[in-house]
């Protein structure tokens, strides 16, 4: 899906450039406005009715790029509105994170079954047979649907032999795992925040690139050009995201070339997520005190088990996520320093807010974002010469990216720590499924086990933030996983003996 909507991704990441380019270049934040008439030159649209609509369009999305609320059209107000003060070398964050561009929303039905040309009224009319509502009418021009009495249960689109019923969906709205998106007063989408959980599996798969989320890059820009210490930390999905062709040590170099200190691979905080998972898992679950753990990697899932499963949240690890960990670490040599967590996922925004989080990690930004910056540097990664060989994590923690990674990563640790013991996994990926996963959980069909969450399709590799699909870079991050010198994060030099668990009490 990410790659087939091309065009749409061109747009987000030129917004992402020239927001960077313009804080970069210490021009005034005010210059978005002719930003807008860059990005789109000309008096003619390329992909909306008018170019008026187009730069309208591409104003409140620049808006939502430096942090600011998209607007409805009955705002008057001038684009620069508002953006003095967001004008900051800090986070600055006001909800919702996720919002629909009304004007760009085509109000698309969100629940339609109709009869196509396609239909050659067969005189079986198996459409009219199975209606269990009476609601399709059969003519010798055509079977007609009324709408009124439809139900929208796809019997008729399954019966037609000829494919010519069709059941119309809005993208948003059936992508959406937790039905956080319904309609406006003007049929146009609208988002529930208090139900979203932020997977941004919406913003992927708008056709009109109507719905986004909001971004710091700006402020993370004057914070990397302030005399404080700033550290990148990036997600083990990293690996491919920029090109085949380029190393996780190229793309290392090039975010330094950014102006970021040092870079570290999250995979560290990776590996004391899994120590810590398999200690807590060994503790509770073999005895009684918890039926079943859940994972705590993806915030999303565990967005959605706290607000629609309050039963089961005790139930998920209370280990911190690999992103905090890392963190730590980094914070504990250098308190003063700032760190940015780069990733796939845009809920990781979300968790960089709870109040533990807050002192940890400064900012949050995807690939997507990332590529941005690098358009607006002008720097290739692939052109880059990179020596120094990037080894801060072990292989499962490299493999947290990719969808069951977690909870193989803490199945082995816990047969390390006790030999013989079977741990019995199950594993949903894709917010719907997690929402089932929770669902069985609660229900007490999941006891004794361990489930793994993972709101995105295939894992960190398939989040909303990806550069490149996963179906291309589950297997390069595999093989980045392999390459590790550290099999077990047992194995991994960089994490001090007195961050570790004690897994000797439990022999």
């Amino acid at each position: 899906m990410k790659e087939t909507y091309i065009d749409i991704l061109n747009i987000r990441r030129s917004a992402f450039e020239h927001i960077a380019k313009i804080a970069y270049e210490n021009r005034p934040i005010t210059d978005i406005a002719l930003e807008v008439y860059d990005i789109l030159p000309g008096e003619q649209s390329i992909f909306r009715g008018n170019i008026f609509l187009e730069r309208a369009v591409m104003g409140e999305r620049l808006r939502l790029g430096i942090g600011l609320d998209a607007r409805t059209a009955d705002k008057t107000d001038a684009i620069t509105k508002g953006l003095d003060e967001m004008d900051v070398n800090h986070r600055i964050y006001n909800p919702p994170l996720v919002s629909v561009i009304k004007i760009a929303c085509q109000a698309c039905p969100e629940n339609k079954v109709t009869v196509t040309d396609q239909c050659m009224a067969c005189i079986g009319h198996p459409c009219v047979n199975v209606c269990p509502k009476n609601a399709i009418t059969y003519t010798p021009k055509g079977s007609i649907i009324d709408q009124d009495k439809c139900i929208k249960c796809g019997k008729c689109v399954e019966a037609c032999p000829y494919n010519a019923i069709n059941h119309q969906k809005r993208p948003c709205a059936s992508s959406c795992g937790v039905n956080a998106i319904h309609s406006d007063e003007l049929g146009r989408a609208d988002i529930d925040s208090d139900t979203c959980v932020a997977c941004g599996r919406c913003i992927s798969t708008c056709p009109f690139g109507a719905i986004s989320d909001k971004s710091e890059i700006y402020q993370l820009v004057k914070s990397i050009q302030s005399a404080k210490k700033t550290y990148a930390i990036i997600a083990p999905s990293f690996v491919g995201q920029f090109g085949p062709n380029v190393s996780p040590e190229q793309t290392r170099e090039a975010i330094k070339k950014l102006g970021f200190d040092e870079v570290i691979e999250v995979g560290l905080g990776a590996d004391l997520t899994t120590m810590n998972e398999a200690h807590e898992y060994l503790e509770k679950v073999p005895t009684g005190e918890f039926p079943f753990m859940g994972t705590s990697c993806c915030f999303s899932w565990k967005l959605m088990v706290r607000q629609k499963f309050p039963e089961i949240n005790d139930y998920i690890s209370e280990s911190s996520t690999p992103m905090i960990y890392t963190g730590l670490q980094l914070k504990k040599k250098d308190p003063n320093c700032e760190i940015t967590f780069i990733g796939p996922c845009i809920s990781k925004k979300l968790e960089a807010l709870e109040p533990e989080v807050a002192e940890v990690i400064d900012f949050v930004i995807t690939y997507e974002e990332l590529l941005g910056m690098f358009l607006a540097k002008g720097i290739e990664p692939s052109e880059i010469e990179a020596d120094e060989i990037m080894m801060d994590a072990s292989e499962t923690g490299r493999n947290y990216a990719n969808s069951g990674g977690v909870a193989e990563a803490v199945v082995r640790r816990a047969k390390e720590i006790k030999p013989g013991i079977e741990v019995d996994v199950e594993g949903a990926e894709g917010l719907g499924n997690c929402v089932k996963l929770a669902q069985m959980a609660k229900l007490g069909r999941m006891d004794g086990k361990l489930i793994e969450g993972m709101a995105c399709q295939g894992g960190c590799v398939g989040g909303p933030g990806v550069v490149i699909a996963e179906n291309k870079t589950g297997k390069a991050v595999k093989a980045f996983a392999k390459a590790s010198e550290f099999k077990s994060p047992a194995d991994n030099i960089h994490i001090p003996k007195q961050d570790r668990p004690n897994d000797e009490v439990l022999k």
